[in-house]
This record gives structure tokens, sequence and C-alpha cells, in this order.
């Protein structure tokens, strides 16, 4: 893939213009290849409410001397506290220190925030929006994307980072049922003042069958979310309202509830718990897929963006004076594969236990989270915390 000498610099058409697109976009850049990014929705706001950004994440972009000054634009968070639904600590999870071996915090930042962060790292990339790809077709050693709105594209690559209902992992692995658990997710971010939610405070807060997670965000604002555990085709077409929110939440302790109570409905976003049966195969020829079109996972180790963000590292590292394209994709599958196929079956297993109903598990969850010794617990976020590093160079590219 060299440029020098006046070569042609490779083109990569990526797919989606999320926290995967517009990563891609920066890493890519940052080692020579050109991008356009096609977006359908119509417009470049992000869905979502905000997000935790583990260290691993900040420590893989400064490989690449990429730095989105995360820490002024949300808020790290110290420690994370494991609470009762009523509010009766049951642990408090150190990551201060794990952060200080590592080289970085974990940050709570708005999805907004960092997707303008993205954005500007990848130095104002090209996006085409409302641009709604239909299928892919590989000619030659270049690669062709129609759209449903008549238009094509033609690259050198194309980058699926287009989500879970991925139009790329469509093409390459067939039709697909996603796995649901049964339970719903709501998210909000809202202004909140509370003497119990200042200096970087999570909490995640424990009941039979349900969940709640409080965040402090940057200045007054607070991003929460709840689970509920239900059939999956009611999590999948829920249709309550905010009075069910408070419903569920009645009689858990009072900042769970002034959140709930301060959010207005049009605030709250509702989506089913969800992910799919890991894909050992992610693309072909110059094709490859990256983030949750490549491993969608439940959100329990709170790493999905994280891991996104590690795939458009390690990409962009493979692909720097790549020779063979469609080989260097494949070194950027082979090194991503262990890690995220390990975080999917963790995170699908924790899940099962953080939304444990029965009055005899909750109690031997609860008493196996207090009891659990320190190092156990510190190995275990030390391994999702921790980015791999980058591949070696190929032979071709040395």
């Amino acid at each position: 893939m060299p440029a020098a000498g006046g070569a042609r610099r490779p083109k990569a058409l990526i797919l989606g213009a999320g926290i995967g697109g517009l990563a891609a976009a920066a890493t890519l850049r940052r080692v020579g290849v050109d991008v356009e990014i096609y977006e359908r929705a119509g417009d470049l706001r992000p869905g979502g409410s905000a997000l935790s950004l583990g260290a691993n994440a900040r420590v893989a972009l400064r490989t690449l001397d990429i730095d989105l000054d995360v820490e002024r634009r949300g808020r790290v968070y110290p420690a994370l506290r494991l609470c009762t639904a009523t509010g009766d600590p049951i642990r408090t999870v150190p990551f201060e220190r794990l952060g200080d071996r590592l080289g970085a915090q974990n940050v709570a930042i708005g999805r907004a925030e960092l997707h303008q962060a993205l954005f500007a790292a990848a130095g104002d990339p090209p996006v085409r929006l409302g641009a709604t790809a239909q299928r892919f077709e590989v000619v030659g050693d270049r690669v062709r994307v129609d759209f449903r709105e008549g238009q094509t594209a033609e690259g050198d690559l194309l980058i699926g980072a287009d989500g879970f209902h991925s139009v790329v992992r469509r093409q390459i692995a067939g039709p697909e049922r996603p796995r649901e658990p049964g339970y719903v997710c709501w998210l909000a971010t809202v202004p909140m003042r509370h003497p119990k939610i200042r200096d970087g405070y999570t909490a995640h807060y424990w009941g039979r069958g349900q969940r709640f997670g409080l965040v402090q965000l940057d200045g007054d604002r607070v991003y929460w979310w709840g689970t509920l555990n239900m059939a999956p085709a009611a999590a999948r077409d829920w249709s309550g309202g905010k009075a069910d929110i408070e419903r569920a939440y009645a009689g858990w302790a009072e900042e769970v509830r002034t959140a709930i109570a301060r959010t207005p409905e049009s605030a709250i976003i509702t989506v089913p718990a969800r992910d799919r049966p890991f894909l050992e195969r992610w693309g072909h020829g110059p094709v490859t897929l990256l983030g949750d079109a490549a491993h969608p996972m439940l959100p329990s180790l709170a790493q999905g963006a994280a891991l996104t963000i590690e795939d458009a590292v390690v990409l962009a590292h493979c692909l720097r004076d790549a020779v063979d394209l469609p080989q260097a994709l494949r070194r950027y599958e082979t090194a991503r594969r262990e890690r995220t196929r390990w975080m999917v079956k963790e995170a699908y297993s924790l899940s099962r236990v953080e939304q444990l109903a029965h009055p005899l598990a909750d109690l031997a969850r609860r008493l196996y989270l207090r009891w659990l010794p320190d190092r156990l617990l510190d190995r275990r976020n030390e391994v999702a915390l921790t980015f791999p590093g980058r591949p070696e160079p190929s032979v071709a590219a040395r």
C-alpha cells in the first residue's frame, strides 16, 4: 500500500457513520488510506444516550497518536459502586488504581460528544448522508456498493461498520437470528443535581430480574439506564411509557426514583437486549466488518464502544504499508477474533447473572460479589481493560 513516488493511495468505503465508522475513518486516514463514509440516516446526529469508554480504547488510540480529549468531554469514574435496589452497598470496584497501571482511566461520555471527537480526529471526512446500501460486489481487486437511492460507489476496500443490522454482514453470513435473553433496556441522559451523585459517581443497583445504573457525566448531567426481564417478544415491541418505568422502580433508592422522575418521557430510549452468536468469518477479498457489525454484544461489560475503537486501530495497523490489501484484512480479522469472541461470551454470561430473578439466586449473587477476592476481580477487569497491542507487521509490509 505504499503511496511514495506518486503511487495512488487506496480508498476505503465505510458503511456507517456511527462510532465504528468514524473511528475507522480517523485511524485509516492516519496510515494513508483515503475514506468515503456512507450513512443511511439523513443527518449525523448520533442515536443513544451515553456510554463508558474503557482505558483499552484510549491506550489503543495512542498507538496512532490519536487523543480524543475525552477527559475534558466526559468524566473519569474512579470506582463502580454495586448496590442493592434500595441503595445498600454490596461492594465498590476500584478502577483508578487499575487505570494508573494501564496508563489510562475509564471515562463516562455522552455519545454525541464521542461522536464529535471522532469526527474531528478523522479530519472532517467526506460523508454521504441518506445512502442506504443494498449489496456489494467484488470486481477484480475492487469493490462496488449499490445503494437504494440509485448511486454506486467503488473503492479498494469495504468496511462494514453498519451496526447490528449490517447489510455487509448479511451478505457475508446470510440470514441470522439474534439471541434475545429476554429483557428490555431503557436509556436516558438528564440534567440533574443530587447530593449523592458527584465526583464521578457511578453505581449499579441490582434487584431481582432488573437493574439500574447511574453515572455522572460532565457538568450536571446524569446518564441512567434500567433493565427489566420480560419475554423477548415483549422486549422487542415494548410500548409502555414513563409511568410504567416508574412503577417498575417503586421502592428503589431515592436517587433512582428521582432520576426517572426528572426525565422527560421523550428523552427515554428503549431497546431490547440482544446480541448474535459469534461470527468466525468477517469477510472475504477486500471486504471486512468492524464493531457491532462483526461482534454485537450485550452491554454487561460496557465494552461495545471500546472494542469497536480497538477494531479500528488494529485494522489501521494491519493496513499500514500493506501491499496485499485482502491479506491485510485477514490479518486484522485473525488479530481480533480471540479477544472479541471472549468478550461476547463473557458479556452474555455476565448478563445472565445480572438478571437473575429468584430470591435465592439473588442472595447467592450478592454474597458472591461481596466476598470475591479483590485479586480475582481485578484480574477479570484487567483482562477486559488491557489493549492487547498492535499486531506485528506482515512480512510483505516490511
